[in-house]
């Protein structure tokens, strides 16, 4: 319905070229990132904007996906249909993973940050790009409309600030500026055959796939996206960005050089926390499971607060669901397969104690993630143009899916190969 709709507005002309001056204006609300800020940037402006113009953000953004073409990059996993961060995450790990199966082989995985990444939009580089997308005219022209002399005054309590009208950037809280954000970076790519971008929204991961210790590829990618950042006008934070080196090779273990972008050396991490996972030097995860499971034994304090009141076996299961199963849950197609016995009994005592306050029977781990991996295997069998469609091959039968050769366990246990032993059986 909403595709007919914005198709209605755009093939009859009433989508103008110019935004109405007060559909633009916005009010500022700092939303405080931590506990306890301390300087500005410990704050996340959102945009408080008109609801009409919401709504029709929405047939825009609508409009604009149904015109893109297929091949826009696949590694983007964000704001695209049948993707999602357990996507992001499976293949980031299989792609590590498959490498580190040969021998004298390691990974190094760049998280980077940017800097306040939706203010810093160019609204004219932006517009070249979507042209080059395929966008036409009037569309464009909306958007360069729709981004620049926008109106905002910042609100803190009883205090409005003063107004300013700004040219640059996309406002954070507006329904399309996410997406735009996307199409501004679709041209962010890997250099090197030996490398790998991974996206989601602005969380992006440069993963190095290293062979006999040389790292020339990866580092002239680093320098690549640097100078790339510095021709879009995005500022990279290297405070924030992030080193993870995957290296099972004890003697050597200790060699690596670190990274430098603009002379100042890159922190390495022994965890990082990518797309709501705990992701280990190791790529075990007996610390993402110890962190969920703490976050969900603290929320049962509030499942038996509601038992206290005597509330129906119903409402306590949907609260079980919607505060507890989904921080058990989140990714669980990603990571859990590769868990140990001892993590998933962690893991379980949490969903037998929920059990006993409810008094009613909930699923187990186990089930919930055979559950999830085949609906979300039969999902990227369905879209061709899904990155990992192409690792689910079908035997000359026609039958079976062949399997993919591991040589460790952590590959075979990894989602995909899971996957396929789950579809053939």
């Amino acid at each position: 319905m909403s595709e007919l709709m914005s198709e209605l507005i755009f093939n009859r002309s009433l989508l103008q070229s110019v935004v109405p001056t007060c559909f633009k204006e916005s009010i500022i609300v700092p939303v405080p990132k931590k506990t306890k800020p301390i300087c500005l940037n410990d704050y996340r402006p959102v945009a408080l904007t008109s609801i009409i113009m919401k709504c029709f953000e929405r047939l825009v953004k609508t409009f604009i996906t149904s015109s893109l073409p297929d091949s826009l990059d696949p590694l983007q996993f964000a704001y695209r249909a049948n993707r999602s961060t357990d996507d992001a995450i499976s293949l980031t790990l299989h792609t590590a993973l498959s490498h580190l199966d040969q021998r004298n082989t390691s990974v190094r995985m760049l998280f980077i940050d940017y800097s306040s990444a939706f203010n810093t939009i160019v609204p004219s580089k932006l517009i070249i790009k979507l042209r080059d997308l395929g966008l036409n005219s009037a569309l464009c022209d909306w958007i360069m409309s729709f981004l620049t002399g926008r109106s905002q005054a910042v609100r803190m309590g009883n205090i409005t600030s003063s107004t300013l009208t700004l040219n640059t950037g996309a406002p954070q809280g507006c329904v399309l500026s996410p997406f735009l954000y996307s199409l501004f970076t679709h041209d962010c790519v890997a250099t090197h055959s030996s490398n790998t971008i991974i996206k989601f929204a602005d969380d992006t991961t440069v993963i190095g796939l290293i062979t006999d210790g040389d790292e020339t590829a990866y580092r002239e990618e680093v320098r690549a996206l640097t100078s790339w950042c510095q021709d879009n006008n995005l500022h990279l934070n290297v405070s924030k960005t992030k080193e993870l080196i995957v290296d099972y090779r004890k003697r050597q273990r200790e060699a690596h050089t670190p990274i430098t972008i603009d002379g100042t050396p890159v922190e390495r991490v022994s965890s990082f926390r990518f797309l709501g996972v705990n992701i280990s030097e190791d790529l075990t995860w007996t610390h993402h499971t110890r962190v969920i499971s703490k976050t969900a034994r603290q929320r049962l304090f509030f499942l038996r607060r509601l038992r206290k009141f005597n509330m129906d076996s119903r409402i306590l299961c949907n609260f079980y669901r919607c505060t507890i199963e989904s921080i058990l849950t989140g990714c669980i197609t990603a990571w859990y397969g590769s868990c140990t016995a001892l993590n998933r009994k962690t893991l379980q005592r949490v969903v037998k104690t929920a059990q006993h306050i409810t008094r009613t029977e909930l699923p187990s781990m186990e089930d919930l993630y055979t559950q999830r991996c085949r609906k979300k295997a039969g999902r990227i069998l369905k879209d061709p143009h899904h990155p990992s469609n192409n690792l689910f091959c079908l035997l000359p039968s026609g039958r079976r899916y062949r399997s993919i050769r591991t040589k460790t366990t952590r590959l075979r246990d990894s989602f995909i190969p899971q996957a396929i032993r789950l579809l053939n059986s």
